[in-house]
This record gives structure tokens, sequence and C-alpha cells, in this order.
């Protein structure tokens, strides 16, 4: 943008006055502040020597005062000379705007941050209008064929027109003298002549402010989503209780505190006809109503009927009916003929409230979490927890096994120790329901993105689905039920089993008892009222404890075996063995653990209920793109073997064809994961169906097997193979292509199957036009030119791939199907990179053929070779060059279309789930809103009962009547009995009215009783602002006329405004006390917080001005006596411009009067008024001192510590923003 400030009068001119700003043409002693703004300090020094100024503020024209001699002669002066023309600014769009003779502008400047505005092209005039002595808003007006504009000072300037030239004009103005030196600041300042004038020419790029807020908006759009959902948490979804954590900005992993400040939740679900209890509150009820409290709900999910832990968990809780879904052949509770819930639903109750807690606790919304899983889930199992999930409008980051969680949260808090030396750790994890033992290896590796990193590998993993806590507990109720039948015989009594709040309360002291015999030898069970009135009381010791649990303990070393076996590893390769989960506090447990694993102590160093979830949000966070963790590789392992088989017709001898059935092994067992696998059908030419099934699962026991459920996961049944076929005839089939991802979650899918095809291309060079030569040269150059494989021919085309061979088994060459493995990078640090299979099994032919084919596309990809070293090159005929250019090869990608259909367990159809989620819905609505209706109800209760205590008290007699008090009384009463009696059948509007009515009614009184208990405070805070501002100025006064900072203007209107607030303080405290005190008071807390906010905004700007003034320099005369400096800016030399019409008269005005006076020279300070530091209230101090200082050579100066007034007072400036103004440098005070 080019900027001209041209003036074509006198050849030494310098520019318009009213565009320089005070000190440099302008007359700042005669503009007065305008209130309710705080300015920027003016710059003190001779306007003479310093003829170029910079702004970056807005232009602050003189405000003509009464008396006022330039407006009285009718002339406008220049101290720096300028010419009698207009000042135009045009730019490139054609926009400009014409400034008048500077006799025509109003000597009325803007104060604020006023802009100038303007819309339309063309020739835009704009035009100052302002009423002399006036210091409101200004106005410009625009005329032209582009349109107008106005300077109302409106938030958003306009596009274009007289809103630029004013944004550009006081940017950067640059002044020049008549010898061409320029002073100021700017972009490609320079100064030219131009026509017999001096023009300064500020070259100076516009910015691009559309393009500047378009990115902000695409940056603010992104972080929007996330600005009120940046927490993310972790569920450690136990048997018996939950832990959940949560990490939020400025919250480090942290765990939740349930209602009850409880850190560990029991997952238990109380479901009634009108309301539901979780946690605490719901383990409570299963006292009361046992066969609507719903427990171990987990061990039912993804479970079908006939399986044997549906019939486990019938025996274990025979009061609750259990039913089954006629299509998925699945379980539900039916709590009653109406209430019905799945596994899946009560699970994504258990969720919905865990999300609920924490974010009570974040005080934010939250949608993504990680949830532990155990590790034995099979892929049923895993969907279901997904399922839930959904419902309860969760997204799922990850399931994470807990054993996985654990051994990550063993590994962030012991980075240092990691190094590139294999640690092997076995983590024992015993809870509720289920053992599991995982044997963990720790050491540092080299990642792409962050070079070496600490990773954990999972190598071994063992299990026992029914081994835990709870099988304890359960041991122990049957024997304490056996005790008190055996107390009660002779007395004709019913069975204590058939009585299930008899039996849930013997579940709860069963678990109190294990507890307590974990460091007891042995303890009185008691149970009061335990059936038929009739107390129950027994002394049971650890012996008998683990005589009744002795099988059970003879199974704590079958997982460790397990994990042993599975790592192919020996104990001695373990260095450390670390107890997790709360019945490895069992002494029997760790002594037969101790025993197995021959070590010489146990680890206990993991928390051993919260190491999970601190694993899991640990997760979480890596997974959140709102948070940056330091990188820990997590590899996973793959529990059950996932293979593929499938049929083929094969001819053994002609004429005889047989089919022949084939398996592939798609994931192997602890094989690491996420990972993709690409498996290759190669003699299909037509629709085939092939099935995904577990694989070897002989390392599980007979029982695990039952409970396993199905063996076979999906049949997969794929169309549309005939007529990719067909589609390209001329084509060679390079087999259909299946693609598989077992994701982050072990829950695995098929991505997509397509059929591919490859072709040899011959490119001849005269068939390529010149156009055709022209663009590929372009697209080359630029790397967007296409690919020799690709061409759009209806199908999408992909790059060729490099691909792993199969492992498994042996077949014929001819009729094994190839599998693959898919490179995949990593998209956060803490992801899993898959590792690179090895080629094994692999048929000779097989990688002979594979070798040949990169050979020959390597070859195709290179240039000509060169001729041997020493010969010179001849350059081939263009027949020759046509002949030696070798053929690319061309590949075609045909979708194929996918039928699955799932045989372990269906997955609900997206109705159900959506019916399912929209119930749970509702019942958090409902749950809402009956908190809601308590939370009015008990608002109701103690504003009544409140109140009718602060009747009696004297503060509140003292403002009332007799006749108020027994009005209010009356209501109160009334209220209060209303409740009793219709208060459990009304609704929470009706609650709220009832409260705001009784609001409205005691409004008054309470108003008055603390306006009263507000006055001493904020009256005496207003004495001190008024004594010490009124120091302060009379300091002011004393500063010599010589160094005055401050103009008569400004100390003028801070008087104005002490006396003033003297006097309103005066007349409204006089008002006052006429009143009586039952009648609303005159004299009000917010006003007098009004009064002094006015009064301290008019001393902090005085403040500000002190604090940022510069002394003004005295230059020494010849015979060594200094020359005092003029008083006041009217001693320069001055040129008188005419009005229009006129001549000019060159002939100073006045001269100015020297005066001498004698002054100390040592520097020594000199204390001129105010008082030291006081009292300015409660809670505030004022301090207020005006000093001066003597320095040498006789030169009066100012320090930037001149002037000190600070009131830190609640009831003054907030204290951020005194802050603010004591922090505020001189170039920002043009904003405040």
């Amino acid at each position: 943008m080019l900027i001209s400030i041209q003036s074509p009068g006198r050849s030494n001119t310098n520019s318009k006055r009213a565009l320089l700003p005070r000190g440099c043409g302008g007359d700042a002693a005669h503009s007065p502040p305008r209130p309710g703004l705080r300015r920027r300090p003016e710059k003190q020094g001779r306007a003479r020597d310093r003829p170029c100024a910079r702004r970056t503020g807005v232009p602050r024209l003189p405000t003509p005062a009464a008396g006022h001699p330039v407006r009285e002669a009718g002339k406008v002066r220049e101290r720096t000379g300028a010419g009698a023309g207009p000042v135009t600014w045009s730019n490139p769009r054609r926009a400009s705007a014409v400034f008048p003779q500077p006799a025509d502008w109003p000597l009325g400047g803007l104060r604020g941050p006023s802009r100038l505005r303007g819309r339309g092209r063309g020739q835009d005039v704009a035009q100052w209008e302002r009423a002399p002595g006036r210091r409101g808003r200004g106005r410009a007006r625009g005329a032209g064929p582009g349109g107008g504009g106005s300077n109302e000072r409106a938030p958003r300037p306009g596009p274009a027109g007289a809103r630029d030239a004013a944004e550009r004009l006081v940017a950067n103005v640059t002044v020049c003298k008549p010898r061409g030196v320029v002073k100021g600041a700017g972009l490609g300042v320079r100064c030219r002549p131009r026509g017999g004038t001096m023009a300064a020419t500020v070259r100076r790029q516009r910015p691009r402010r559309l393009a500047c807020w378009a990115v902000l908006a695409v940056l603010l759009a992104d972080l929007l989503p996330l600005s009120d959902t940046l927490a993310v948490m972790s569920v450690d979804l136990g048997s018996e209780s939950m832990k959940v954590a949560i990490v939020k900005p400025g919250v480090p992993m942290e765990i939740v505190l349930n209602k009850e400040s409880r850190r560990k939740t029991p997952v238990t679900v109380t479901l009634k006809e009108n309301e539901r209890f979780f946690g605490d509150s719901a383990a409570s009820m299963a006292i009361k109503n046992p066969k609507a409290t719903l427990r171990y709900f987990q061990h039912l999910l993804g479970k079908q009927e006939g399986n044997p832990h549906v019939a486990l968990y019938g025996a274990r809780f025979p009061e609750h009916e259990l039913g089954f879904d006629p299509q998925r052949q699945t379980v539900h509770f039916q709590i009653s003929p109406q209430l019905q819930f799945s596994p899946e639903e009560v699970l994504g109750m258990v969720l919905n409230y865990s999300r609920s807690l924490a974010e009570d606790f974040a005080e934010q919304p939250i949608k993504d979490a990680v949830i532990t899983v155990p590790a034995f889930f099979n892929q049923a199992e895993r969907r279901a927890v997904l399922q839930a999930a959904r419902m309860a409008g969760l997204k799922v980051l990850q399931l994470i096994n807990d054993n996985t969680a654990t051994a990550l949260s063993y590994g962030v808090f012991r980075r240092k120790d990691i190094n590139t030396t294999a640690q092997n750790v076995m983590f024992y994890d015993m809870g509720s329901g289920s053992t599991v033992c995982t044997i963990v290896t720790y050491q540092t590796v080299k990642t792409k993105e962050a070079g070496m990193q600490p990773q954990l590998q999972i190598r071994g993993v063992g299990f026992d689905r029914t081994l835990g806590g709870l099988e304890m507990e359960l041991r122990l109720r049957e024997h304490l039920a056996r005790l008190f039948n055996e107390q009660r015989k002779g007395q004709r009594a019913k069975d204590v089993r058939e009585n299930p709040r008899a039996m849930a309360k013997l579940l709860r002291e069963a678990n109190r008892l294990k507890t307590v015999l974990s460091a007891n030898a042995d303890h009185m069970a008691q149970i009061e009222g335990l059936m038929d009135d009739v107390d129950f009381k027994a002394k049971v010791t650890r012996a008998e404890f683990e005589e009744l649990c002795a099988d059970l303990f003879e199974r704590v070393p079958g997982p460790v075996q397990q994990a042993l076996q599975s790592a192919e590893m020996n104990l001695d390769e373990i260095e450390q063995v670390i107890l997790v989960g709360g019945a490895t506090r069992v002494p029997k447990v760790q002594e037969v653990l101790l025993k197995a694993v021959g070590k010489e102590e146990l680890g206990k160093n993991v928390n051993a209920d919260e190491a999970a979830a601190m694993g899991a949000v640990y997760q979480a966070a890596a997974l959140s793109k709102a948070f940056k963790v330091k990188p820990f590789v997590v590899r996973d392992a793959v529990i059950y073997p996932i293979l593929v088989e499938f049929t083929r017709e094969v001819e053994e001898e002609p004429g005889v064809r047989s089919l022949k059935h084939n398996k592939r092994v798609l994931f192997s067992r602890m094989g690491p994961y996420p990972q993709r696998k690409v498996i290759t059908f190669n003699r299909y030419n037509h629709d085939f169906n092939f099935h995904i099934n577990y694989g070897d699962l002989g390392f599980l026991g007979p029982e695990d097997l039952r409970v396993f459920g199905s063996q076979n996961l999906t049949t997969v049944k794929l169309k549309g193979v005939g007529e990719s076929f067909k589609k390209y005839p001329d084509y060679e089939s390079k087999g259909i292509k299946a693609h598989f991802n077992l994701d982050e979650s072990g829950v695995l899918s098929l991505i997509k199957v397509e059929s591919v095809f490859e072709t040899l291309v011959e490119d001849s060079p005269e068939e390529e036009s010149t156009l055709t030569k022209l663009g590929n040269t372009i697209s080359s150059l630029f790397g967007g030119g296409t690919t020799p494989d690709a061409k759009e021919n209806g199908t999408d085309s992909v790059q060729e791939e490099e691909e792993s061979p199969a492992e498994g088994s042996k077949d014929e060459p001819g009729e094994q199907a190839e599998l693959k493995e898919e490179a995949e990078a990593p998209v956060e640090d803490t992801s899993q990179p898959p590792p690179t299979e090895p080629k094994e099994d692999a048929a000779p032919e097989e990688e002979k053929a594979a070798e040949k084919e990169k050979e020959e596309k390597s070859e195709a990809q290179k240039p000509s070779e060169k001729k041997e070293a020493g010969s010179e090159p001849v350059p081939p005929a263009p027949e020759e060059e046509k002949k030696q250019k070798p053929a690319r090869k061309q590949r075609m990608v045909e979708e194929i279309g996918v039928e699955l259909m799932v045989l372990d367990l269906p997955d609900l159809p997206e109705d159900e789930l959506a019916r399912s989620a929209q119930k749970l819905q509702d019942l958090t609505l409902r749950d809402l809103e009956k908190q809601e209706r308590e939370k009015a109800a008990n608002s109701l209760e103690a504003f009544i009962f409140e109140t009718q205590d602060k009747l009696y008290q004297p503060e509140y007699q003292e403002v009332s009547t007799e006749e108020q008090r027994e009005e209010i009384s009356g209501r109160l009463s009334a209220a209060s009995t209303w409740l009793e009696d219709e208060g459990f059948g009304a609704t929470t509007v009706m609650l709220k009215e009832k409260l705001t009515e009784l609001r409205k009614l005691c409004h008054g009184l309470f108003f008055r009783v603390e306006e009263r208990k507000k006055w001493p405070e904020r009256l005496s805070a207003l004495d001190n602002l008024l004594n010490h501002s009124s120091m302060f100025l009379k300091g002011a006064r004393l500063i010599p006329e010589m160094d005055q900072i401050f103009t008569e203007v400004e100390m003028t209107t801070l008087e104005k405004v002490i006396n003033e607030t003297w006097a309103w303080k005066n007349a409204t405290m006089a008002e006052q006390a006429k009143l009586p005190a039952t009648e609303k008071p005159v004299l009000l807390s917010k006003d007098i917080e009004a009064k002094m906010m006015a009064l301290d905004r008019e001393v902090q700007y005085l403040l500000n001005k002190a604090k940022f003034a510069k002394p003004r320099p005295r230059p020494k005369d010849k015979n060594g006596t200094r020359a005092e400096p003029p008083l006041n800016a009217s001693d320069q030399a001055e040129k008188v411009i005419p009005p229009p019409g006129e001549t000019e008269d060159a002939k100073p005005i006045s001269e100015p009067e020297k005066e001498t006076r004698s002054e100390p020279t040592d520097a020594e300070p000199l204390e001129l008024g105010g008082p030291g530091a006081g009292e300015c209230g409660a809670g505030g101090t004022w301090e207020a001192r005006v000093v001066g200082f003597w320095g040498e050579e006789d030169r009066h100066r100012m320090e930037a510590s001149y002037f000190h007034f600070t009131c830190w007072h609640p009831f003054a400036l907030p204290h951020s923003q005194q802050n603010q103004s004591r922090r505020s440098r001189p170039q920002d005070r043009s904003r405040l």
C-alpha cells in the first residue's frame, strides 16, 4: 500500500497540523480529558525539536476551549510550517479520502478508539464534523460515487473508503523537513521532492485481515468442540467395584471420589418402578429389595442360554428371575412384568453413572473414556461392552485389558529404571470374580517418531475365570447359613437359604469376615434380626476359613503355570512377582503363591486397587487429542488365535474332483496387536464363502471351553467376484484380497474385500500429444503427476504393496491362500506398531516369483543405464529408444460385495440399540428431575427455617415493624404447613414458585439489613479515597510551572470530581438521616462504589501520565548559562495561516518571556507534599507521595517514580485492573 502525505503549497512544509500527534504540532495544553477514558500521557519536549512523530493510535485533534487565542484570531497556527492544500490518500482500489483545508478542520479531536469508516468504491470523501468545544462523539461523513461512512465509534470498521484512509494515515505518519531529513519510523520511509513540494511516502504492506480472520476462525472451530470436553476418563470395571480416574487440564491423573467421598464404588444397581440407585445406596438396598438389586452382572455379558456361567449365576443368586431373548438367546433380568433389562443395558447404566461422577469431579462434560476388561474376554464379550458404552453415550477410545493397564501404570512411574536390557515382571491379579497372571517384558526400543522410548510387551497370560474373592465369600455365606440353621434346629423354622433377604445379609457379613480374618486369627460374626427377628452370632476362625476354601487355594498356582507356558519361559527368568487385586490380601493366597513362584518375597509396591485405573487413564490421555504425554509403547497380545477356513475343489486324479478344506492362521496366539492382515485367495474366479473361526484352544480346560461359547465367529459371503473377472478379461488376476483389522480394543473386523488385476502397458511416444507431454512434465516437476500404475477406468487404482508370505501349514503352492501383513504407521506415540511377521512356511516357488516380480518392477522404474566407464555414450536412434523403453504394470482394483453372518453372538440391531439408548436416557432424565425436585424442596424448607430464626435477631428487628414481622411469620408458617401436607405431591415448578414468592416477600427486609452492614466499610473507603485524592491534587499543584506535567484542565477536572463526590456524600447522608430505619435507604452501597470508581479512574490516569513522563532537556548557551525552556507551547516561533481568501502573515504572534531563577545545586530529595502511608478502609492501604529531585547543574528532572499513589482496596479498582494499569507501558496508553 502507498500512502502519500502531500502539501502543494510551500516547499518547506512538513504536514498538516491536524494530523500530527501531541507534542509535534498539536496543542496538548488545551485538550481536556474525556471522563471515563484513560488517555495516553502527552510526550514532553519542545515541538520544534520534534519535527516528526510516530502515531500508532487514532488522531487526537486539539479541542478548543472558551477564550482560546487561536479561535479568537480566526486562524490556525502551525509550528513547523504547513501548506494550505488538501491531503489526499488513495490506494489501488481507487478509493480515497480527501481531507479539507487546515482552516476547515474543526479543533475538536477524538477521544478513544474512534475510526473512520467508509464503504464502496470510487472517490469517497471524508470530512470531520464536530461542534467546537464538544468532547463527545465525532462524526465523519463521506460522499461520493462509492458511498459514505460515519465515525460513530462502531465496533468494527468498514471494508474500504474513508476507513482505510484514517487507519493508514495514522498508522505511521512521517513528516519531512525542508532539507529532506526524515524523522520517524516506518517501512520504506523516504522523502522525495514532488512538484516543488516535499512529500513523505510510507510504503507499508496492508495486513491481510480477511485471511488472518479466516485462519483464526478455522482454529477456533477446531478448538471449540474440545474446549468443553478436554477431560478424559477411565473406568476400571471390576466384578464387585469400579474405580474411575480422570485427566483434565491442570489436574494430573486422579481417582474420582463418589458422592460418599470414597475412591471405590460398588458395581451395584437397584431398579424400581420409579427410581434407581447406584453404588453404596444400591448396596444398602440389596438387603431391603434383593430381587431388584443387580450385582456381578458382568459375568453374563456375551453369554447365551445353556452357558454354564448362566446356570452358575442362577445358583449363586436365586432371587433373580432370568429370562432369555428369543432371537439372540441372550439373558435378561426380569425385575417386574413391566421391567426387564439386559446385562448390556445394566452395564450402560453403570457407565453413565461413572461418567456423572467424573463430570462432577472435573466440573466439565466428558465423552471420551478408556474401559478396562478382563484379558480373557473373547470377541462376543468385548462387543457387548462396546454396545453398553454406546447405550450410555460414551466414546470408547480403547478397551484395554486390566492386566495391561496395570503393567502400564507400573512402567509409567518407573521410566528411569527401564533400559535396553529386557526386564521380565509377573503380575498376579486376583480380584473378586477371576484371577489373571501376566508376564510383561520392559525395555527401551527405537521408534521412528520419538527415538528410544520405553515399551512393555505382554509375553504370557494365564487365567482362571471363577477363582476370586466372590467364591470365598460364597463359601463363608454357606458356612454361616449352616450354623444359623443348626442354632434354630428343633424350632421348626424355615431354612435360611429360602429367604433372599437373609441370604443377602449373610453375604454382606461374609464379605466383612473375609476382610477381618485376613488380619486376625478369629472373629465373631453377628447379624441382628437375620430372619424372623432372630439374631445370629457365631465365631469363625481363620483355620475354618482356609479349610472351607482349600480347593480354591490349590488352584492359585494354575494361572502362573499357564502364563509361563504361553511365554515359553521359566521362573528363573522372572525378576519380580507383583500382587494386584483385593483378594491377594488373603494370607493363604500369598503363602501358596510364594511357594509356587519360588521367590524370597512378593512385590507389594503397586496399589492393588487403583493401578489398573491409573494405567487406563494414562492411555486415555495418550489417545486424546487434548493432551500430550510421554510416549510409552504398549504391545498387547492375542489370547485366542484366529484363523480363516475355506474349501476348494481340487482334481486329485484325472476326472476325479474333490473338496479340500484349508486353514490359514490370521492372528496367532500371543501375537501382538493392534495390527492389520491381508489374506489373498488366488484360485477363485466366482463367488465363494470363507469362515473366520477361533484357532487351537487346547490350552483351555474342558470347563473353560464350555464357558467360552461358540468357536465360530463369522461366515463371509462374497458377491461380485465373477463380474469383476468379466469386467477385466484381458488382465491377469492377482487374487481376491481380504483386509482384516484387529484394533486397539482387541475386536476383529473385516475392512474390505477387493479383486486385484494387473497387466503390462507399453506407452509409445508418438501416441502422446505435445500438450500431454507438457502436462506430464509440469505435473512431475510439482509432484502432482499420476503414478504409472494409476488409471481411472471406473475403479479405484492403488499402488502395489509389499506383502509378506503366509504363516501356517504348507499346502500346494497353487492351492494355498497367501497371508500378508499390512504396514501401518502408528498415529499416536503410544500406539502399538504392528510387527513384521516372520517369513516362514512359504513355498520356494512363491519366494522366487515374488523376487522376480520385484526385480521387474525395480528395473521398470530405473532410467536407462549408462555405458561402461571410458566409452563415449552414443545416443540411440528413435526407433531403438522406443524398443528399449520397458513396459509398465497397471493395477486395477474392484470392490467385492461382502455379506457377514455372525455366528458367536449376533449384535443388537440398530433399532434395538437405539431403543435401549433411549430407555436409558429416559431413566436418566427421570432421575435428574427427581434430584431437581428434592433440591427445590430442601431449599424451600431451609429458607423457611432460616427466615423464621432471623425474625428474632436484633439487626432484623431494628429495620422492620411489628406488623411487617407478623406478616412474614404468618406466610412462612403457612408455607411450612403446605410443604408438610401437600409437599410430597408437589411438582418442581410449584416448589420453586413457592420459594420465589417467599423471597420476594422478604426482599425488602433483607436488603435494608445488608445495606446497613455495608455502610461502615464503604463510607470509610470513600473518605480515605477523597482525602488522599485531595492531597494528591495539592501535591500536583505544588510542582513548579516549568516542570508541570499535568495540564490545568486535568487538575481542574480532578478537583471537580472530588468536590462533586464530597457534595454527593454529604447530601445523601443528610437525606438518609431523615429517613426511618424501616424505609428503603437512599444511601446505597452500589452508588458509593460507583463514585469511588469514577474518582479512582481520574487519579489513575494522572498517575499513569506521571509514571511515564520524560524530563525536558535543557540545552546550554555559548556563555555557559542555561537557556530556560518556554513555559508553554505558545512560546515557540509560530506561523500564522490565514483563512481562505486572506494573505499569509509570517509575523510571530508573541515572543517568549525569559525568566531567571536560582535553584540549589546539591542533589537532594525535596518532600513537596502529601501524606505518608495511611489506611484507606478495611483491607486497603493508600500511599500518596510527591517527590522532586534536584539534579546536577541545577537541572530539574523527573523520575518514573515521581508519583506513587495506590489504594489496594476491593471497592476501588479491582486488583487485576490496578495491576494492569501499573504495568502498562507508554505505547499502550493510547488504548486505555
